[in-house]
């Protein structure tokens, strides 16, 4: 196991949190707070994490909503379990739909981009599945905060503002969320009754009133009334799927993902790549150590662009892909000298977000991430419920024969991944990182720092990350030494210097000592959270 070193090597200067009861990490102070009382009165860690999972809904409606998907990785004490609730496109969207219009991609904003929302769908089956509590309960905390109002924190006002600009032409959208014809400033409050209202309705009916009832039909009315595809029938076929996860090892470690449709397995590969190199060797941070991470994650991107799909309507050769022997293949494509300037996708032998975590006493853990895909998804907002519909349409391609290609009722490649943490069937640690691609980079850096290199929880979420955007552009935070970015220019990457915090994700952890069940809890300093535990 990694002997954590405990002193402040990176800027947040922050300490992570223990605890021995029950922990909860996530994105918002106050949903954080909400899903560490669930626990204090005696909810287990699913419990606290629909909560906090319906709490950041309201509160953090920049990256997240009702109208967006979920997944989750649920650790019951003895197992893993997998959850998909991403929604599937209407079954009246099918590639004549763009073509007709004379789109060559699919837009990101208005109805074109809707799949049918699954977050709420999520609430329930982990409910009913490991729930202590009843759904009704679990959503009121999140309900009182839409009714009575919340003060808007500092990142999340700068999301709002960003949103504001783009959807400056939606009255739907301005009407609920421009309450005062302006984004919210930093501690202004900002309530919603309407979100309230749906929130109740969908407790009260354990989520019928929006697959089958009142607020399914209000859906498919907007629709139709203003150029939507998405129906009653489309809303009421949706089912989430309990999924086997999948993993890699890594150094003796078990990492685990879910499996497509979402990008889980770019950190697979990406590990399974870099297992075999010098990188334990090489100082953490050095143009050395980074130039092979950045090299593994261009390879991993160019197998999933050409290769994660819906399996359900496509043929992903997942096992293929996650052979060690593949991965050595890929492995003798990276110089140590050059950067790659454009990988091509190999061929395996046939054979905004939001994240949180929780952890309860009696061994549960949960790790789960929700998301409305692009700030507040495509802008539309289905009037008298506050539900902005998501707009992770956006992940299809239009390309002809492309195993992600849109078509009716199929779910398109996923950005939001939960991970986990095990060795040998011990669970050790909840963890994610938002944002976007930069999720599976966010994982594979992530568990480097704490298996190779000892940082602990909060430490390796402050620590400074680069992001892999194409080709041979790197973006990399400000915080990492110039020496080492002078020495990835050497090697051929167009580096680019960002001062903007929130281009790098955001993470969540917890760890569990196996050794004492001591909680240690961490939270992304790049957001406004925090990590509770006790």
């Amino acid at each position: 196991m990694p002997v954590f070193d405990y002193r402040f090597p990176y800027a947040s200067q922050r300490s992570p949190v223990m605890g021995r009861r029950g922990a909860v990490a996530t994105s918002h102070p106050l949903a954080a707070q909400i899903g560490l009382r669930i626990l204090q009165e005696g909810g287990n860690a699913v419990d606290a994490a629909v909560a906090t999972a319906a709490a950041l809904t309201v509160l953090e409606p920049t990256s997240n909503g009702i109208g967006g998907d979920a997944f989750a990785l649920v650790w019951d004490g003895k197992k893993l379990h997998g959850l998909n609730a991403s929604g599937r496109a209407p079954m009246a969207l099918s590639p004549e739909v763009f073509a007709a219009q004379g789109l060559t991609k699919v837009p990101t904003d208005g109805w074109l981009p809707v799949t049918v929302p699954g977050a709420v769908s999520a609430w329930v089956a982990l409910t009913r599945r490991f729930g202590s509590m009843p759904l009704k309960r679990l959503l009121e905390p999140a309900a009182r905060y839409a009714e009575e109002g919340h003060p808007v924190p500092p990142v999340i006002a700068g999301y709002w503002r960003a949103a504001a600009a783009r959807f400056a032409g939606r009255d739907d959208w301005r009407q609920t969320f421009l309450p005062w014809g302006r984004p919210p400033e930093p501690g202004e409050i900002f309530a919603c009754p309407d979100q309230a209202r749906t929130l109740r309705l969908i407790g009260e009916s354990d989520g019928e009133a929006f697959y089958r009832g009142e607020l399914a039909a209000a859906i498919a009315r907007y629709a139709r009334e203003t150029g939507g595809l998405i129906t009653e029938a489309d809303l009421a076929a949706h089912a989430p799927e309990w999924v086997e996860p999948i993993r890699t090892t890594y150094r003796g470690f078990d990492v685990w993902e879910l499996p497509p449709n979402g990008q889980g397995l770019v950190a697979l590969l990406a590990l399974n790549i870099l297992e075999d190199t010098e990188l334990p060797s090489l100082p953490h941070l050095s143009a050395a150590q980074l130039h092979l991470v950045i090299e593994a994650l261009k390879l991993a991107f160019a197998d999933a662009h050409r290769y994660i799909a819906d399996p359900a309507l496509a043929d992903v050769p997942t096992r293929e892909l996650l052979s060690k022997v593949y991965a050595r293949e890929r492995r003798a494509l990276i110089s140590r000298a050059r950067a790659l300037a454009d990988p091509v996708p190999g061929l395996p032998r046939a054979g905004d977000t939001v994240y949180l975590c929780t952890a309860d006493a009696e061994g549960r853990m949960v790790s789960y991430i929700q998301s409305n895909y692009m700030g507040f998804g495509s802008g539309v907002v289905v009037p008298g419920t506050g539900i902005a519909l998501q707009n992770r349409g956006a992940g299809f391609t239009l390309e002809e024969g492309h195993p992600n290609q849109v078509a009716p009722g199929k779910r398109p490649f996923h950005t939001i991944i939960p991970a986990f943490l095990s060795k040998d069937g011990v669970p050790l640690a909840a963890f994610g990182v938002m944002g976007g691609d930069m999720q599976p980079q966010g994982h594979v850096q992530v568990v480097i720092g704490m298996v190779d290199y000892g940082l602990n929880p909060q430490a390796v979420l402050d620590a400074p990350r680069v992001r892999v955007a194409g080709g041979l552009d790197v973006h990399v935070e400000a915080a990492l030494p110039a020496d080492t970015v002078r020495q990835l220019l050497r090697l051929g990457h167009r580096v680019r210097m960002e001062a903007d915090p929130t281009m790098f994700g955001g993470g969540q952890m917890i760890w569990r000592d196996p050794d004492t069940g001591v909680l240690i809890a961490g939270s992304e300093p790049r957001k406004d959270g925090l990590a509770l535990a006790w």
